[in-house]
């Protein structure tokens, strides 16, 4: 009884070891006496007890190795620190069991020395300001290298660069000064603006003001012209009308003098010394009417007229003269 109950427990316990299980995101190695025997994918399997054996399970996911911070001398004889950070993933579980004995060592130290490569060959200011760079020629070189382990390198990033005291003490007062430089052009330049500003309204101002007041001007101009040409008109207006009634007089003594049988000879003379009259005044403007001219009759007979209205003496001189003559 006690041995087959012995049996039985035996059984049960190769038939547990026989069944595997592999989870989701993992592998199984599998040996078969000594030698590799496949890789069991996620799911449940059967191996042969005391045959098969699970050399190693692998996992498949994306794994992070953070490497410490390494001394690092840059081509300017400066010394640095410098860590990163591997993001990486197993291809093929295989090699990553059988072509090395430790692959996350192997990434570990291919990332130092070739981190160290790389960074020697640039100066500090490089290493400052290429960041990307140093981690797109490390992704590089790294994933050629753990190519053979079956392993895929994902992404390689730069942590932290770390300069000696000194350095960072000059860094810092370096881009203090860096500050201070670009907040005295600021100011200058805003001063230099503000400058230009209130010079550009100064000049506006002043073409405005000058623009106006030609304006007033030129308005104030009109305005006098305006009035002298109404002024001009007004007195040229009263001195025609004045003209005017003193022609009408004239008429009327000449038709008054005509009706009362006057000779016209007297008649134009009169007409001559009315006109004689109104013409010693500058102020007045004598208009003669064509009726008027044409009753003074000809131009000589009025000449005959005013020669002997203005020179009555002379005449009288002239005919003494001959009559002494004579004697």
């Amino acid at each position: 009884m006690k041995f087959f109950l012995a049996i039985a427990i035996l059984a049960i316990l190769v038939l547990f070891n026989s069944i595997k299980i592999v989870n989701t995101g993992y592998v199984f190695v599998v040996e078969r006496l000594g030698q590799f025997h496949k890789v069991l994918e996620p799911g449940i399997h059967i191996i042969l007890p005391f045959v098969d054996f699970v050399r190693k399970r692998i996992s498949l996911k994306q794994q992070i190795l953070d490497i410490a911070p390494q001394n690092v001398i840059t081509q300017d004889n400066v010394n640095i620190s410098a860590d990163n950070v591997i993001f990486y993933k197993v291809t093929n579980a295989r090699d990553a069991v059988y072509n090395i004995e430790d692959y996350v060592s192997g990434i570990t130290y291919s990332a130092i020395t070739n981190m160290r490569n790389i960074i020697g060959n640039m100066t500090l200011d490089q290493v400052l300001a290429g960041r990307d760079q140093i981690n797109r020629e490390l992704l590089k070189i790294v994933d050629e290298i753990t190519d053979a382990y079956g392993i895929k390198i994902l992404s390689v990033e730069i942590k932290n660069i770390v300069p000696p005291a000194e350095i960072q003490n000059a860094m810092e007062k370096q881009m203090k000064a860096e500050r201070e430089k670009r907040a005295a052009i600021l100011i200058a330049e805003g001063d230099r603006e503000s400058s230009i500003a209130r010079a550009q309204g100064d000049k506006q101002s002043s073409i405005l003001k000058a623009e106006a007041e030609k304006e007033a001007n030129i308005r104030r101009a009109e305005g006098l012209r305006e009035s002298q040409l109404l002024e001009a008109e007004g007195k040229s207006k009263a001195i025609e009308l004045i003209a005017n009634a003193d022609a009408q007089a004239v008429l009327q003594v000449n038709k008054a003098i005509i009706d009362s049988g006057t000779d016209a000879r007297v008649i134009a003379l009169k007409q001559i010394e009315a006109l004689k009259e109104l013409a010693k005044s500058p102020a007045n403007k004598l208009i003669l009417p064509t009726d008027t001219v044409s009753s003074l009759g000809s131009i000589a007979a009025i000449t005959d007229i005013i020669k002997d209205s203005v020179h009555p003496k002379s005449s009288e001189t002239d005919s003494k003269t001959e009559m002494s003559n004579q004697g």
